[in-house]
């Protein structure tokens, strides 16, 4: 159970984060726009959130409108901000860029802002997921006790700033979460799923023990030196290939929200060139050639865990 100090202070971080969320849009809107362009997707509803994204219709936005959506959506941060029918395990993405014309004083004082939204929302998952003590399925119960509706995807989730860069371009990235693991590690893992006595839906708490301790047979029978590895697939991302010309780099970066491009007044100061975000479509994506990584077995299907033994 986690203390009474450690709730009052994620209240007390999550309060503040509120407010410097609140000064950092009150400041962008302050500044001199020169471009905005963010992409709606659709939203995710409830029930669905498990559910291969095979195609995905993006809405495209520009100028003011599109201003207002993204400082709108960075302090979207409950239940409540989404219809009745929409996910509150899925994040709201609004992939995009604002572009501004600053002076440096006004640079100065958004760095110093995103900065410390950033830095408060890295405590409040910090206090979360590693000062609570608590393991994954337990966290979600601890912060609706506290913070009820919180949307943690969203406040966890930091903001992006770039200084001027010549283009942002979007794009889609398919990836897989590729975890390596010992086999003490992994009967460790299971051992305290296994005493945590829990029941998982549809399960009762018997029938997930029962399915706890097959896994754990199915380990322990290994050689001690097999290969143990995570390979979870990550649902589709939006990304932002962004172009710097003066040192011919590119940079990649995940845009679930919109990055902030802020550009220092200059007489010749130039428009950024802003892409769009095309419609995903599964089917019609080109994957580079890879060499044949060795073939693994599915060891624990819940997991994703694969083995080079034989299953």
């Amino acid at each position: 159970m986690a203390s009474y100090d450690l709730i009052l202070r994620m209240n007390e971080c999550f309060n503040e984060l509120e407010l410097s969320i609140t000064d950092l849009t009150r400041f962008l809107n302050q500044l001199e726009l020169l471009q905005a362009r963010v992409f709606s997707l659709p939203e995710i509803e409830k029930g669905h959130e498990h559910n291969p994204a095979l195609q995905i219709a993006v809405t495209p936005h520009q100028g003011d409108s599109a201003h207002q959506l993204a400082l709108h959506h960075f302090q979207k941060l409950f239940i409540h901000h989404n219809g009745d029918n929409i996910s509150s395990k899925a994040a709201v993405r609004l992939p995009g860029v604002l572009c501004y014309a600053v002076d440096q004083a006004e640079y100065q004082a958004a760095q110093l802002l995103i900065q410390e939204v950033n830095k408060l929302k890295s405590e409040l998952e910090h206090i979360v997921t590693v000062e609570s003590g608590l393991p994954a399925e337990q966290r979600f119960e601890f912060v609706h006790s506290h913070l009820r509706g919180l949307i943690t995807l969203n406040a966890y989730r930091s903001i992006s700033y770039l200084l001027q860069p010549d283009s942002v371009r979007f794009g889609w990235a398919n990836k897989h979460i590729i975890k390596n693991l010992r086999r003490d590690e992994l009967l460790c893992q299971l051992e305290k799923s296994l005493n945590a006595g829990r029941a998982v839906p549809p399960y009762s708490r018997e029938e997930w023990a029962a399915n706890i301790s097959r896994e754990i047979m199915d380990v322990q029978n290994l050689p001690e030196h097999a290969i143990l590895k995570i390979k979870r697939p990550v649902k589709v991302q939006p990304i932002a290939r962004v172009w710097y010309r003066n040192s011919q780099k590119q940079v990649q970066h995940p845009c679930p929200s919109p990055l902030i491009a802020l550009y220092l007044r200059d007489a010749g100061m130039p428009l950024p060139k802003l892409g769009e975000l095309t419609d995903y479509d599964a089917n019609s994506i080109k994957h580079k050639y890879k060499p044949d990584s060795q073939p693994l077995n599915l060891l624990i299907k819940r997991l994703h865990l694969y083995t080079d033994q034989p299953v």
